[in-house]
């Protein structure tokens, strides 16, 4: 990660978590932002790898910056670091377009783990959003939703382990633009919008284990 954006209104929140990003992403250029506001005036000017957002700003909700980042480069890494345990504020974050979720009652070594596992492309959750999330798609009128192919069942397996649209491609030996149709449709079948979702959903469907 090249360059990375935290956003939180408490300094000390801020502190803690750039001195983590520095700790796994020794040579990435940290900015903060206190606000929305901050925020936004960040993203106008550069594109971020990786952003680090809590949900409760002075100025609004971080649910909000997280569409706002998506629709400004698509290609961010947005995690939240909040506080809320909720389903609303979870499913909201991650139609939003967050790619992970975890709460700050994490020690600072497990916040470490979570945050390095980006790099093997395994989505940031907090074990009980984990379980949340689990429970929510063993539902079995959830289940009800799975109408995949066994190629999209193949291309969903491998985005849940991390693996890039290209790299799906060169696997399964396909070109880029049908892995892109496949994501989409995959995405459209089971109701998700962000790869967070995706592996949750191939760990359900007992395509990958968490």
């Amino acid at each position: 990660m090249h360059s990375v954006l935290i956003v939180d209104d408490h300094s000390y929140a801020r502190n803690f978590m750039h001195k983590i990003v520095l700790k796994i992403f020794e040579h990435a250029k940290v900015s903060e932002a206190a606000s929305l506001l901050q925020a936004r005036e960040l993203i106008a000017r550069q594109n971020y790898n990786l952003a680090l957002v809590d949900i409760s700003l002075p100025d609004g909700s971080g649910i909000e910056l997280v569409k706002d980042i998506m629709n400004s480069d698509a290609q961010t890494y947005i995690v939240m670091a909040t506080i809320y345990d909720d389903d609303q504020h979870l499913f909201d974050s991650l139609r939003a377009g967050a790619n992970g979720y975890l709460l700050k009652d994490l020690s600072q070594d497990e916040l470490e783990s979570q945050i390095s596992g980006i790099i093997k492309g395994n989505p940031p959750l907090s074990s009980s959003i984990a379980r949340r999330l689990l429970a929510h798609f063993n539902d079995p009128l959830q289940a009800l939703k799975h109408n995949l192919t066994p190629r999209e069942a193949d291309v969903l397996s491998l985005i849940g382990k991390g693996f890039t649209r290209k790299e799906v491609a060169n696997k399964l030996n396909i070109s880029a633009n049908t892995a892109a149709e496949h994501i989409k449709n995959i995405y459209q079948k089971l109701h998700i919008n962000s790869r967070a979702e995706a592996a949750i959903e191939a760990c359900r469907l007992g395509l990958i284990t968490l």
